[in-house]
Order: C-alpha cells, then sequence, then structure tokens
C-alpha cells in the first residue's frame, strides 16, 4: 500500500530553482503528494533561489509562526544600474557610472543600513492595497503611496566587490525586501544599483542545507517522500499552534 494513501502531513524543505513562482512549486509538492492541501512559509521570487517551506496537510496550521521567523540570504547587487522592480527581472529604469569604491566605503555603507527601520515596499511585490497586489497595479503603470512597514536588519555583510558586483550576505526579519536594500545601498553609494541574484539560505532553525531540489523530490518513491516531510512538533513550539 503506498505511503500517500494517508493523507500526508509535515514541513518540506524545497531549493527552489530559479524562475520559477512559490506557487508553481506548490502546485508541484500538490501533485507529487496527492494532495491540495500544501501551502508555503513565505514565497520567493521568481529570480531568487533556494529555501521554500512547504506545508503538506494539517501542517499548513503553522503557517504563520514560520512565516514571523528571521531569514539569512546570500545575494548579489549590480551597482550602476536600476531597475524598475529593484531586480534583474524588471526593466531598466537608469545607468550611472560606478566610482572609484573601495571594499571598507562599501561595507562602511552597509553598517549604516543595520537595526531597527521602516521600509517601504516597491510597487512591483506582491503586497496587497484595496485589494489589488501592487505588481498588478505597476503593471498598468500605476504607482500608489505605500504604507512603509518595520523591518531589522541583523546583519548586512559584503563578501566580494568585484566591480561591479557586490556580493554579500543578510540577515533580517520577516517582510524585509533585500531588493530594496540594494537599491538604497547603490543610492548610499551614489551610482543606483539592482539586486542580480538572491538565494534564501534560511528561515528560523530550517536551513537550505537540509532542502531538496524538486529533481530529486521528483525521483522519490512514495514512503520517501514521507519520509522527507518533518514533523511539525520538531520545528514549531506547541504553543505556537495554540
Amino acid at each position: 500500500m503506498s505511503a500517500l494513501n494517508a493523507e500526508p502531513e509535515g514541513i518540506l524543505l524545497v531549493d527552489k530553482p530559479q524562475g520559477l513562482t512559490s506557487h508553481d512549486v506548490v502546485d508541484r509538492i500538490r501533485r507529487l503528494y496527492q494532495t491540495r492541501r500544501v501551502g508555503h512559509a513565505g514565497t520567493l521570487d521568481p529570480m531568487a533561489t533556494g529555501l521554500l517551506i512547504l506545508l503538506v496537510g494539517k501542517a499548513t496550521k503553522a503557517s504563520q509562526y514560520l512565516m514571523s521567523q528571521e531569514k539569512t540570504y546570500s545575494g548579489e547587487a549590480t551597482l550602476g544600474m536600476t531597475t524598475d522592480s529593484q531586480d534583474a527581472d524588471g526593466a531598466m529604469v537608469e545607468t550611472r557610472p560606478v566610482p572609484d569604491l573601495t571594499a571598507e566605503a562599501i561595507q562602511a555603507a552597509m553598517k549604516t543600513m543595520l537595526g531597527d527601520q521602516y521600509q517601504t515596499p516597491p510597487m512591483h511585490s506582491a503586497r496587497k492595497v484595496g485589494g489589488k497586489k501592487l505588481y498588478e497595479l505597476a503593471r498598468q503603470g500605476i504607482e500608489i503611496a505605500r504604507e512603509p512597514r518595520f523591518i531589522r536588519v541583523e546583519s548586512f555583510k559584503l563578501l566580494e566587490w568585484n566591480v561591479p558586483k557586490v556580493t554579500f550576505d543578510v540577515h533580517c526579519t520577516k517582510g524585509t525586501y533585500v531588493r530594496t536594500l540594494a537599491y538604497d545601498l547603490g543610492e548610499k553609494l551614489g551610482c543606483g544599483a539592482h539586486l542580480s541574484a538572491l538565494r534564501r539560505t534560511s528561515s528560523g532553525t530550517l536551513k537550505l542545507d537540509h532542502a531538496m531540489s524538486l529533481e530529486k523530490l521528483g525521483s522519490l518513491s512514495p514512503d520517501e517522500l514521507v519520509a522527507r516531510l518533518i514533523p511539525v512538533h520538531q520545528a514549531v513550539p506547541s504553543i505556537a499552534l495554540g
């Protein structure tokens, strides 16, 4: 008898590939686990890769807790060019010359971006205002006022500076738009920037090291698929589940 005859339940860590939406991944996991009851605990933009937390079966009740966890990312900002979405998927808005910057100057600018702050969500985002997603309005050429959101940037570290690419690690609270951090860094450096790569490496205690690609998941047997599910009690305190 297939292990999937009973409704599967648990947390699944997926290494999302570039080019797919988070909903695309949810659809694939629904087919693999033969259940419609699949959700996620925080989206990744199509251009982003890395840790995507999927909730299967009754594990969907842990969504709010898991979404609230702090995140870490590795990423790349390209200086000298801004886009309308603040990332590589957008249309170019402006190019500016990149000044003769040192790694020390870039790290110093990053340090000014640490701590508690308010961040205005970009127009090209899935946040809803008046029942409509901002990116839907942006596609119509409409820009509206957005309420800033409280975030905290715990760390923002330069890993490598190779003109015009800035490679970095960032540790931040939920709801932080890393592409906006990249944009803001470019403005501080006087040349503009956009996010050209992003990879989520952790969310709370859940790590990318324990995630599996969709390709590998697709090669597993029903019993192996069930074995990949992390029991909710191992990742979520019982008090968080009410």
